[in-house]
């Protein structure tokens, strides 16, 4: 059982790297993030990495057919989108209309953000699933993980945000395309 544990944190800190990342662009992109940003990013990443491996598992081998084809495309997509808007919002954002920036943490570009970097967990419940292997102590420690890595994530954005300064945005945003491109780059290389 031990040897499981070890298995499952490694798996879970390997599915973390990308909301890991896309917290780092986060902190970037939020001017002085407080507890609530750090609540929310956590909170909802950490669920969905929780919830992919469970529905992923009772999605069984009828699932996979449908979503192993095009799963990086759809992560892909999102994380495009979020990350040209933010590079936008970077260099078009009227400073005058005295409007705030667009809050990564909040709204649809959280909950999209929150899908794109768990639909990895998705295989992972399929593969668990398939192995008979249990389910739930792998999405609790998944989630955890996930949770606490994008906690850590947003503390590092936010100090290179501040280095980094007005861009910081722009720079989150090409960070998120990199993302994409990577998970791309993965799955159709192997």
């Amino acid at each position: 059982m031990a040897m499981d544990l070890v298995e499952i944190f490694i798996v879970a800190a390997a599915l973390a790297m990308d909301a890991f990342s896309v917290c780092i662009s986060c902190g970037m992109a939020i001017t002085d993030p407080d507890l609530r940003h750090y609540f929310r990013l956590s909170f909802h990443f950490g669920l969905f990495q929780f919830m992919m491996p469970i529905i992923g598992y009772f999605g069984g081998m009828y699932l996979e057919s449908y979503i192993k084809a095009f799963d990086h495309w759809i992560a892909f997509g999102l994380l495009l989108f979020i990350g040209l808007k933010m590079i936008y919002e970077a260099f078009f954002h009227k400073e005058e209309t005295c409007e705030p920036a667009r809050d990564p943490s909040r709204g649809w570009s959280l909950i999209v953000l929150a899908v794109a970097t768990s639909i990895d967990a998705l295989a992972v419940g399929l593969s668990l699933g398939v192995l008979g292997r249990p389910i739930l102590l792998p999405s609790v420690i998944i989630g955890a993980v996930c949770a606490v890595f994008s906690i850590i994530g947003i503390s590092i954005g936010r100090r290179v945000g501040a280095i980094v300064g007005k861009r910081a945005e722009a720079v989150g945003g090409l960070m998120l395309v990199a993302i994409g491109i990577k998970i791309v780059i993965e799955h159709t290389l192997g």
